[in-house]
């Protein structure tokens, strides 16, 4: 008889916990019952341990040998983000529905909460699903299949969804097969459409510094310059806390930025000043920048109407996003002679590749091409 315990992340409360499931016999009952710190979850209805370096050692230490011990899912399954804020999914559960709308599975939501993903990540990949799932309201979803999934993508197609929604979408959907279920992977085969290849949108060092001085107010004119002259996502602005401007050494701390890396990039003189007028004025709790609530991050949709505000009254034609201050970052110190890889650095990227799309825009690129009709 061949006996066998397969390893799940448990999060009961607020601890991290090993799950042991396994279809129980004496042998394997007799084993697992010697195991420290073993409790039984009605919840998950199965028997699980704190999860700890020394726990995990003793199922592999006393199984040994007389139960198989599966841990390619549980270390496959790994929570992402230790560090990272409470993820909001609770929304979800609560919120009001048409009715006959087929919401996402609970099992799902928790996936996403255990691995603490991104709120913003979370939205997306429940938004998509939740479509998935109501295209075939009434059909089980283990019954679908790979042409069923095709059938779906190719009505997004058709109603002319952006590339990286459709690969969105594929995420989603793959993340409850192969994640939540546990199912091996099953949709290898679902084509992704063309990665898009798009040159990033720039501002002149002019339109900027004309935006920071059109800013009504010392926060938000910390706000739009530390994008620009650090070179932040709009995430990462409003994760910064106090402790992470350090002005003497003149570096910004940014942790657990995307793909879960921590990294220093650079903090201007002007910055700094306007920073400190602005903390002797605010005194924000735990956070840079708060919103009404002390101690409350700053909203992401504010940051976005500060930016675009100061481009329209910067006369800037198109409209400034946050994103768009950091790829004016990058651009204008490739032209002021600045090494890509210090550049990549700077901006958090995990290869060149990525840095180098800025060779595209940046103006040094064509100043030695001749000009043809002079």
């Amino acid at each position: 008889m061949e006996r066998s315990i397969t390893l799940k992340h448990l999060l009961i409360g607020n601890k991290k916990c090993i799950g042991l499931q396994y279809h129980a016999d004496k042998v394997t009952q007799a084993l697992v019952s010697t195991l420290p710190e073993l409790e039984w979850s009605d919840r998950f209805n199965m028997h699980y341990v704190p999860n700890s370096e020394p726990n995990l050692k003793a199922i592999f230490k006393k199984l040994k040998g007389t139960v198989w011990v599966n841990g390619n899912y549980f270390f496959r399954d790994r929570p992402l983000k230790d560090t990272a804020g409470t993820i909001d999914v609770q929304w979800f559960r609560t919120r009001k529905h048409k009715e006959g709308y087929r919401t996402c599975p609970e099992d799902y939501l928790k996936k996403l909460e255990l691995k603490k993903y991104a709120n913003s990540t979370v939205k997306n990949y429940v938004a998509c699903f939740e479509s998935f799932i109501n295209h075939y309201k009434d059909v089980d979803l283990v019954e679908l299949d790979e042409n069923d999934i095709r059938d779906y993508l190719q009505r997004l197609v058709q109603e002319r969804r952006s590339n990286s929604y459709i690969n969105q979408a594929i995420n989603a959907i793959k993340f409850y097969y192969e994640v939540v279920l546990g199912m091996p992977n099953r949709f290898y085969a679902i084509e992704r459409p063309r990665k898009e290849h798009k040159l990033p949108k720039v501002l002149s060092k002019e339109e900027v510094l004309a935006m920071i001085d059109s800013t009504n107010n010392i926060k938000h004119r910390c706000i739009v310059s530390l994008l620009y002259s650090s070179g932040l996502r709009r995430s990462e602005l409003l994760d910064l806390k106090p402790v992470d401007i350090d002005g003497k050494r003149m570096l910004v701390k940014v942790r657990q930025a995307k793909n879960n890396k921590d990294r220093l990039t650079v903090l201007s003189k002007s910055v700094l000043e306007d920073l400190r007028t602005y903390y002797r004025a605010h005194r924000p709790k735990e956070y840079l920048f708060e919103g009404p609530v002390p101690g409350e991050r700053y909203s992401a949709s504010s940051v976005l109407k500060i930016v675009s505000m100061a481009g329209e009254r910067a006369g800037i034609k198109e409209r400034v996003s946050p994103h768009m201050l950091r790829h004016s970052f990058a651009t204008h110190l490739l032209e002021d002679g600045t090494d890509l890889r210090h550049i990549q650095m700077l901006l958090g990227h995990s290869s060149t590749k990525t840095t180098e799309i800025y060779t595209h825009v940046a103006t040094n690129t064509f100043m030695n091409v001749k000009d043809l009709l002079s």
